[in-house]
This record gives C-alpha cells, structure tokens and sequence, in this order.
C-alpha cells in the first residue's frame, strides 16, 4: 500500500515524465520542419550545349545533396524579353527557396531579378552577371549570392596571345560576337583587346554584333573578308558567331589562310576542329559551373558563407589535343 505522500510523488514525477515526452517530440518536430527539402529553380538563357551542361551539372549535384531541382523551358531565344516572365512565373510558383539564372542583360534583368529576390528567393547568376558583376559592394545589384562563371576578360585575352601566335604575330584581326550588353561577350572583346594591344603588327580591323543570329554572323564577316582581303585572324566569341565565321571563311575558300579561334566546345565546333576549319577553342565548364551553383545554394541555407564571385577555369582545343582521352570531359555532349 502507498500513503498519500508516495501517490502524489508518483503522481508528480509522471507528469513530469509526460512533459519531457511532449517537449522532446516538439522539439524533434521543429528539427524535421528545419530539414524541410530545399527546392531550387534553374532558369536557362537559351536553348544552347552550353545551358544544356549547365543543367546537367545542377540536376547531378541536386541528386548528390537531395535538393529538389526545378527547370523551366529552355528560351528559344537571347533576349529580356523572353527570360523576364519565365523568371516571374518561376518565381510566383511559391515554393522555390533558390533561382539561378544567366542575366541576358547587364542592366534589363536588375530590376526583375530583385523583385524575385523581395519575394524571398535566394539568386545566384551563372555565366553572365547584373550590373558590374561586383556583388561584394553596396548597390541596387548587390543581392545575389554569387556569380558563378569563367573569367571572361581573361578567357579573351588569352585567345589574343594563341591567335597571334598562328598568324606570326603580325596581320589583320576580326572579331564576331553577339549582344553588346551581355556581361560574358562584352568582357571576351575587352580581354582580347588588352591581349592583341601588345602586338604592335597586328591591327584589329572590326566588331561585329550577331544578335546570336548565325546567318548574320556569317554575312558580317564575308563583308569584312571582302572590305580586308588580307584578314588572316578571326575570333567567334560564341557558338553562333564562330559558326557564323568559319562558314564564311569555308565559303571565300580560305580555310586554313585564315585562322580561327572560337569559343565553346560544342561538337559543331569540334568536329569543325577536327577537319581544320576552326584552328582553336577555349572550352568553359559548363557542367562544373551548374554544379557550384547547386552546391553553394546548399550550403548557404546549412548556414555556410557564400564567395560573391566563384571562377572554374577553361581549356584550350586544338588539333593536337582534340582527340586525347583527356580532353574528352571538355566537349559539351
């Protein structure tokens, strides 16, 4: 039999019992709401290899890390216009904790990009960045996480020192490329100027905008091979400009006079490679870019610092080199 006093000490102590049950599996539910999934949006630019290995490299690195990665459509097109209301309609889906996109404008895609951002969605900007790129410092382009890209002013600059090299280091140069306000083209134009300037005997004789439009690319320079018979470099800072150009250099019968240096290793490119009608191609990582952005996305929301600023580096194609075992990660397939 207990007395009075032992009931109540039993009575006591079970309750407590309870109360330490109910607080544990509270606190086990606030920890399982915490680990709640993370869902991630990648927005791609265009329909290109490029963005393609982009979101290969992302769904590969969102599988590792069990994030839940939604693509939208893949634009036909290079234009705000385009990218803007597929951003939005992303965005307005409610349930995406990170968007990471290329910027088709250093300045059009500021403005919508912080408004996805004031809905509480974390952006990174791969490829291409808003503003100066320079998201370290006060700005109203200051709020993404990162840019994550290839150094393209140094990508450009270092196509300058290979090309003048082919041509001897001496002659007339041409360059192609796309959209005049699109960070990653804008700084590849700027680097290779910086590299070629130091060649006192090579003169840069044009640059020619193709909107991503290969025909045009193609038309743009067999009017500057027509204007400058004597062109003996050229330099294609896309897919479509380098496409462009080495058709209109197969076509004015010049393969091989004219050398060509291209950039992006789509299998266009290097078969053209192989049969000696591009002379050079700087390969980004594209993979290892979509990847990053995935795994820096993780990481800050598991409370780690993010880089403002996260640089793979590139790879040089050549003839020599084009068909080692090696080289082969580098082609976008």
């Amino acid at each position: 039999m207990y007395s009075r006093c032992e009931k109540k000490m039993k009575k006591k102590i079970f309750v407590m019992m309870l109360v330490c049950i109910l607080g544990l599996s509270l606190a086990s539910g606030i920890l399982l709401a915490g680990e709640k999934k993370l869902k991630f949006a990648w927005c791609p630019t265009i329909t290109d290899p490029f963005y393609f290995m982009i979101g290969r490299g992302a769904q590969k690195k969102a599988n590792e890390l069990g994030v839940d990665l939604f693509v939208s459509e893949y634009p036909k097109a290079w234009a705000p216009e385009i990218q803007v209301p597929i951003l939005k309609a992303v965005a307005t889906r409610g349930d995406i904790d990170l968007l990471f996109t290329g910027p088709s404008s250093t300045e059009a895609l500021i403005a919508p990009l912080r408004e996805i951002y004031a809905m509480g969605i974390e952006v990174i900007t791969v490829d291409t960045y808003i503003g100066d790129g320079d998201y370290s410092k006060p700005s109203d382009y200051s709020f993404p996480l990162a840019y994550i890209g290839t150094d393209n002013f140094l990508g450009g600059k270092e196509v300058a020192e290979h090309l003048a090299k082919m041509i001897g280091y001496k002659g007339k140069v041409f360059v192609e490329t796309t959209n005049p306000d699109v960070s990653s083209v804008v700084n590849r134009v700027k680097g290779f100027k910086e590299g070629i300037k130091k060649y006192p005997d090579i003169e840069l004789v044009g640059v020619e905008y193709c909107l991503d439009v290969q025909e045009k690319a193609q038309s743009q320079v067999a009017a500057a091979l027509q204007a400058n018979p004597d062109i003996v470099g050229i330099f294609g800072t896309n897919l479509y400009s380098a496409q462009g150009a080495y058709q209109a250099v197969v076509n004015a019968g010049l393969t091989g006079a004219v050398k060509i240096a291209t950039w992006d290793a789509t299998e266009d490119l290097i078969a053209a490679l192989r049969s000696g009608k591009v002379d050079l191609i700087l390969a980004q990582k594209p993979a290892e870019i979509g990847s990053l952005a995935v795994e820096w996305g993780y990481k800050y929301f598991h409370g780690e610092k993010v880089p403002k600023k996260i640089v793979p580096g590139f790879f040089f194609f050549t003839k020599d080199n084009v068909d080692k075992p090696e080289s082969q990660q580098y082609i976008y397939k």
